[in-house]
């Protein structure tokens, strides 16, 4: 590859909307970016959802809470995400003063999407008195309108963390509301939002799947609906679904959730299957369209012209941090 400099590259992420530049197939990607992080003492945070070429050469893979708690406390000087949009908002809300990259903009999240903060601002209007737990799947204008920030690790903690006669609005996945309602007994107020990967599973297919596999568990994500989270033998995050596959005795598992985390269970438990649930469409798996957006090429063009950088304003910065650090503070008092 011929080297192009900081002005060109930036004027092609800016019209082009991502790195769009030839990388020669002879690189070495894996040894070039571990090299880049070192020289620009950089951290590389994955989630699970990445490619799996993505998860190996991370320095850190986890799901939201876990990734959350790992920017809280980097001393990189470079955070590289390895995720999408909201996520690396995440990052640069805890680290203000740090540069946060994002190898592809375009990476963004449905559900995020599902929530325009002009609307949710005239929805929480509506609804005076109550406090507002936003997913952390949702843009920083929402964080900004949120009393409280929550993952699937810890919502369930953080709900019952507040007082019995405390009104809840909860924003913005509509599924995951209604679970957390059925396991804490609390009625909340519910944004009609969701992910299009969660929603997306057929619960036709995976009854069809679990008698041709009548051993094998079905563990789901608490973002899908409720059909099918009736018929999962465990539900949780997606850390919990990987400890739960690690500390089990089952053989095999059908994975409600998206296909991405099947390539740390499997590396967990070699000696154990793992097959993806089906979607309504015709795939074999669910992939997120977007978290499959960022690749090698543009992680290691990210890197190297530290390029495309997440920059947000001061006021928001500001607002969208304190529901976060609550969450934070939150997981600390129950060790999560």
């Amino acid at each position: 590859m011929s080297d192009i400099n900081i002005a060109e590259a930036k004027e092609k992420i800016f019209s082009r909307g991502f790195l769009d530049i030839n990388v020669d197939p002879s690189l070495d990607l894996f040894a070039v970016i571990e090299k880049l992080k070192k020289e620009k003492n950089a951290i590389l945070l994955a989630h699970y959802y990445q490619d799996a070429d993505i998860q190996d050469i991370a320095d850190y893979i986890g799901d939201s809470l876990g990734l959350a708690q790992e920017a809280e406390k980097t001393q990189a000087d470079i955070i590289v995400f390895a995720g999408v949009h909201f996520m690396a908002e995440t990052a640069k809300i805890l680290n203000p003063d740090k540069k946060v990259l994002l190898p592809d903009l375009n990476a963004g999240c449905s559900l995020a999407d599902s929530a325009p903060a002009p609307e949710f601002a005239k929805f929480k209007e509506k609804y005076p008195g109550h406090i507002v737990i936003s997913y952390i799947n949702c843009s920083a204008e929402i964080k900004a309108l949120s009393d409280i920030i929550c993952t699937s690790s810890n919502a369930e903690k953080i709900i019952e963390s507040l007082p019995k006669e405390q009104k809840i609005i909860f924003a913005p996945d509509k599924n995951l509301g209604a679970y957390l309602s059925k396991k804490t007994g609390r009625q909340m107020v519910l944004w009609n939002g969701a992910c299009m990967v969660h929603e997306i599973f057929s619960l036709e297919k995976i009854t069809k799947l679990k008698i041709r596999h009548p051993k094998a568990k079905v563990i789901a994500h608490p973002e899908c609906e409720d059909a099918v989270l009736r018929i999962a033998d465990y539900i949780g995050s997606t850390t919990g679904l990987l400890k739960f596959s690690q500390k089990d005795d089952a053989e095999e598992y059908i994975v409600v959730t998206e296909s991405g985390i099947l390539h740390q269970m499997q590396i967990a438990s070699p000696n154990k299957t793992f097959i993806p649930a089906p979607p309504t469409n015709n795939c074999a798996c669910n992939d997120c369209p977007h978290m499959k957006l960022n690749t090698l090429e543009k992680l290691y063009l990210c890197m190297k012209y530290e390029l495309p950088e997440i920059v947000m304003n001061k006021q928001l910065l500001t607002a969208s941090k304190k529901p976060i650090e609550r969450m934070l503070e939150i997981s600390r008092k129950y060790g999560l």
